[in-house]
């Protein structure tokens, strides 16, 4: 039995990661760590640090916030706990930071933690390839309106999984409206809108001349993802320090 400390207990996808985790046999929640007050079937800490040193866990999985990062890393490395990190909105700082820990424990990072999205993170790579500099990217991603940073960690992924394989490493553009002139070859556009209940949608975009070619996903429910990271940790466990994703499990199935 797979024991987890669940960091964001309290939000939308601690919910959802309960849900998934209820029904099956081989893993539990025994612990969570929460600054929102509320009562749960396993006992909640304010941060990492007060967690009772009583408490065993063989992995921690993060749907909180960027702030918790830093105490979520000391803990898993002080008690050699690997952790699978899927908050979004985490500065290139915070990313580099889980890297250099993963030199000493397990640690699992993905801004989307879908099968499906790796999928289109691979399609678009493969397209961006065979393409080549003759098409203009964009990509288009839609959320909720309660959803803090903007653009996307997803549509982020996607861009980079494109310029690995560019000639040029692509220019960002995020901020088109504040700019007089054409759009120029070497970038990637990134738009993001913010409306009503919208789970998740991601569109990668590939305009050439007379034709058009999209790659998109989907989500219509929090649990696809709430799976993705129950099946992340069950990864994790056992593994040797370093930097994993969805790659990584999806190169195991």
């Amino acid at each position: 039995m797979t024991r987890i400390i669940l960091s964001g207990c309290m939000g939308k996808m601690g919910k959802a990661i309960e849900a998934c985790v209820a029904t099956r046999n081989d893993c539990e929640i025994v612990a969570g760590v929460d600054l929102a007050e509320g009562v749960k079937e396993y006992p909640v800490y304010k941060s990492f640090d007060l967690i009772d040193k009583s408490a065993k866990a063989d992995v921690i999985i993060d749907f909180s916030h960027p702030s918790v990062l830093a105490s979520l890393l000391d803990y898993a490395a002080a008690t050699n706990t690997p952790a699978v990190i899927a908050t979004t909105g985490l500065t290139k700082e915070q990313t580099e930071s889980i890297k250099k820990y993963s030199e000493k424990i397990a640690l699992f990072f993905s801004a989307n933690m879908s099968l499906g999205v790796s999928l289109v993170c691979a399609l678009a790579k493969k397209a961006a390839k065979v393409l080549g500099n003759g098409f203009d990217i964009e990509i288009v991603e839609m959320h909720h309106n309660q959803k803090i940073d903007a653009p996307s960690g997803t549509a982020l992924m996607i861009a980079d999984s494109i310029s690995e394989v560019l000639d040029e490493k692509p220019v960002y553009e995020f901020d088109r409206h504040s700019k007089r002139q054409k759009r120029t070859k070497n970038e990637i556009g990134i738009h993001a809108v913010r409306g009503g209940t919208i789970v998740g949608e991601h569109e990668v975009i590939f305009a050439g001349n007379d034709e058009v070619v999209k790659i998109s996903h989907s989500a219509y429910s929090k649990q696809l993802f709430a799976n993705g990271s129950v099946n992340a940790a069950l990864f994790l466990v056992g593994k040797e320090p370093g930097f994993y994703s969805m790659q990584d499990l999806v190169n195991e199935i």
